[in-house]
């Protein structure tokens, strides 16, 4: 009987595939041209909080807006090679979406690690204090 690979092993073949990104270079993406997308469902972000700058595509439609010839391709999309960092909630649903990007021949296809949770500990640390009779 042929053994099948758990969500753990899925997901630790997706990330060989994929490049991931830290918070703190989010911003050098989107400098250098790249795209960062949302994939979390509304739910989610509203409970959650929106991801300032980043292109929302819920999981369920992501390979239809990033299909290269496809009719429902996204229009900031410029190329294969362009970067794209997918984003979650956690880290772990946007590797697989990201590995699915390469699939479809995005050569810079990337994730966030710790997703969205770790984004916004990593902005709330870095934001300036209230001053006194703020």
């Amino acid at each position: 009987m042929a053994v099948t690979p758990s969500a753990d092993d899925l997901l630790a073949r997706a990330r060989d595939r994929i490049l991931r990104v830290g918070p703190h270079e989010l911003a050098g993406v989107v400098g250098h041209g790249g795209v960062v997308v949302d994939i979390r469902p509304a739910a989610q972000r509203a409970a959650e909080g929106e991801l300032p700058g980043a292109m929302v595509v819920e999981r369920n439609v992501l390979e239809w807006r990033f299909d290269p010839a496809g009719a429902h391709r996204l229009p900031a999309l410029r190329g294969l090679d362009q970067p794209v960092v997918v984003v979650c909630s956690e880290g772990y649903a946007s590797s697989l979406a990201a590995a699915s990007l390469v699939d479809l021949g995005y050569t810079r296809a990337a994730d966030l690690v710790g997703g969205y949770c770790a984004w916004r500990s990593w902005f709330e640390r870095r934001a300036p204090a209230p001053t006194a009779g703020a």
